[in-house]
């Protein structure tokens, strides 16, 4: 099986924490698969969730600046293309872990830099993606991501929300202009985080009919007090306990993706 899912929506709604839980998932029930996360967002979470750190010179976007400085130097080989140097630059920079890699895109940082960083990830997507089975993508809040043809044919586009109007108007807008992009994708999902009503039949007829049928409901994820501790203590989310009832909201959650 092959599948790449990207995880869209408003900043602050938990969307990096939804990669997460995701990634517990994938790992739980898919063991062997090789798993690949990709954090396109320029705030780069993903390691910080992972209690991993990593300063500009560890991402994708300030190899590049380095890069960029040894061509000025004239300090690479000059038989060897632009591409052929990304790509080096790209496996030099896979975080590996024995579950799963990482690969941080990170902000690109000054002026002058001889490529964007979003091709940079168009690349990383592009070489990568066939040696694995699971590729995750925790992109940047809206589309523009996609509309740079930074990424194409997802199998799943998971737009998060919380339970704010302007979550709701952002997941909106994202619909709204999903085919203005060059990406195409098979399943347009919506998951609410953070949930904490006595009652979801508002939040789904809002789902509706923000949607306009576009999208589909994943599923609620409540408000966990457990991964606010865990994100300020020197822990991995990955360790969130199975007797915690948000790991068994996230199991039944993503089988849906797989049904």
């Amino acid at each position: 099986m092959k599948k790449k899912v990207c995880f869209a929506g408003k900043g602050g709604v938990g969307k990096s924490s939804c990669v997460i839980l995701f990634l517990k998932y994938i790992i739980a029930n898919f063991p062997e698969s090789k798993k690949l996360i990709i954090d396109a967002d320029p705030d780069a979470n993903i390691l910080d969730l992972l209690n991993e750190s990593l300063g500009l010179y560890g991402t994708i976007g300030g190899e590049i600046i380095e890069l960029k400085k040894k061509i000025d130097r004239k300090e690479v080989p000059p038989n060897v293309s632009e591409r052929k140097l990304i790509e080096e630059t790209i496996l030099k920079n896979i975080k590996k872990n024995r579950q799963f890699d990482v690969v941080v895109q990170g902000r690109r940082e000054g002026e002058g830099c001889y490529c964007s960083v979003n091709n940079v990830v168009k690349s990383i997507i592009d070489t990568l993606e066939e040696i694995y089975q699971f590729v995750i993508i925790d992109s940047p809040a809206g589309l523009e991501f996609f509309s740079r043809k930074t990424a194409k044919d997802i199998d799943d586009l998971i737009l998060v929300t919380d339970m704010s109007k302007m979550s709701f108007h952002t997941i909106e807008r994202l619909i709204e202009i999903k085919e203005e992009v060059e990406a195409k994708f098979r399943n347009i999902w919506i998951l609410v985080n953070k949930y904490n009503a006595n009652t979801k039949a508002p939040f789904i007829k809002r789902i509706e009919e923000f949607s306009n049928g576009e999208a589909r409901l994943l599923g609620f994820l409540d408000y966990n007090p457990e991964i606010q501790r865990i994100n300020f203590e020197t822990k991995s989310l990955l360790e969130i306990s199975k007797d915690n009832p948000i790991y068994h909201q996230a199991q039944e959650v993503f089988s849906s993706l797989f049904k």
